[in-house]
């Protein structure tokens, strides 16, 4: 009988590692200010079936429209896109639980930041409408330092509504951390920054900048997986740039796009991502499109396009491919949703699973491990 009893127990407690190992956190901002939202959600989500379970929420936070999570997954970093009042704040992490505690916040130099990210040393945030970047250190227990260099970027470009002036939408380290590359809407520019984190106050300096098609309005960037092409979106003109990347310099090589043939509308050129696997790019497209566009990446780094998709809102402004590539979630910030979609890990193609979560304005999707 103990016999039994002790089998069964193992049993039981192998399907609970085994139920474990198949969930993810999934971590969402949001704008809070159109709608009720608390500013940042944690969901469980299961990779193998795409269901979901709320988990916790922080504790008002103003506008969190992007997040990165730190390597060890003890911290959130959020903006906090407000105007001139933004910042850029720290949260306490517990993976477990999906707890967020407010840690403190700096001032982001600059209005309106759209982008973040960390590694042990720095948070580096993109600073939209001031067109700067900020770097701030950060401490063991997670806190933000005040700024230790703003850059400042300056120029205009040729569609006047958009870009009077430098407008910075990312920033991105290279694959090996010695290179920040960021995208700067407003001046039809890339730049790239040799990165020192240990430097208290110079960690970014200036190598090269890469001017792209006037009037495009470079807006996200993604590395290939062995690091060798970069994949710039454009959001004014819906263009997909291909540049061979080394060692901090770019070669432009291709270009495509993520409109369809017979499009006719308004767009807006939003998110870019690679599956785990390497092996497929998707990007999203809002206005009046709203769609994901899908490309086999070909051992050339050049793109195949394979069609287009209805990312089933409105507004995709962020989308996230789970750790196992089998789930593409779309947040959609005006029908106030997440989507969820199977992806086919052979032909890179979406289906509806039926699935979304139902939440305020949801502008970026960032997993993680849940333990």
């Amino acid at each position: 009988m103990k016999k039994q009893i002790t089998t069964l127990l193992l049993a039981l407690m192998c399907c609970s590692i085994q139920a474990q190992d198949n969930k993810f956190n999934l971590v969402i901002g949001t704008y809070t200010k159109g709608c009720e939202s608390k500013g940042i959600y944690v969901y469980d989500f299961d990779v193998k079936t795409g269901d979901f379970n709320f988990k916790n929420a922080s504790e008002n936070t103003v506008n969190p429209s992007y997040l990165t999570v730190s390597a060890d997954s003890k911290f959130v970093y959020s903006v906090n896109e407000n105007g001139n009042e933004s910042k850029v704040s720290s949260f306490a992490y517990a993976p477990s639980s999906g707890k967020l505690d407010f840690i403190n916040s700096q001032k982001s130099m600059g209005a309106d930041p759209c982008y973040i990210i960390n590694d042990d040393k720095n948070v580096i945030v993109a600073n939209y409408s001031g067109g700067n970047i900020g770097v701030f250190g950060k401490s063991r227990d997670g806190s933000i330092g005040e700024a230790k260099q703003v850059v400042q970027h300056y120029g205009k470009g040729s569609n006047a509504s958009r870009q009077e002036g430098p407008h910075v939408h990312m920033v991105q380290f290279s694959p090996d951390k010695k290179f920040v590359l960021s995208n700067d809407l407003g001046n039809d520019k890339v730049y790239s920054y040799e990165y020192n984190p240990n430097a208290s106050a110079a960690a970014l300096k200036v190598k090269d900048s890469f001017v792209v098609e006037s009037g495009s309005g470079p807006r996200h960037l993604t590395f290939s997986k062995n690091g060798k092409y970069v994949y710039l979106l454009q959001e004014l003109t819906g263009g997909l740039t291909v540049f061979c990347y080394s060692k901090g310099n770019l070669k432009k090589v291709g270009q495509t796009t993520i409109l369809a043939k017979d499009f006719k509308g308004s767009f807006t050129g939003a998110d870019i991502h690679i599956s785990p696997d390497g092996k497929f790019l998707y990007a999203s497209n809002r206005g009046e499109a709203n769609t994901i566009s899908i490309f086999k990446i070909l051992k050339n780094g050049k793109l195949e396009s394979k069609g287009q998709v209805s990312s089933l809102g409105k507004g995709p402004r962020n989308f996230a491919i789970d750790p196992t590539g089998k789930f593409l979630l779309v947040a959609h910030q005006y029908t106030n949703d997440i989507v969820i979609f199977k992806r086919d890990s052979t032909t890179g193609a979406l289906t509806n699973t039926g699935k979304k979560i139902e939440l305020c304005a949801p502008v970026c999707l960032v997993f993680t491990e849940n333990n």
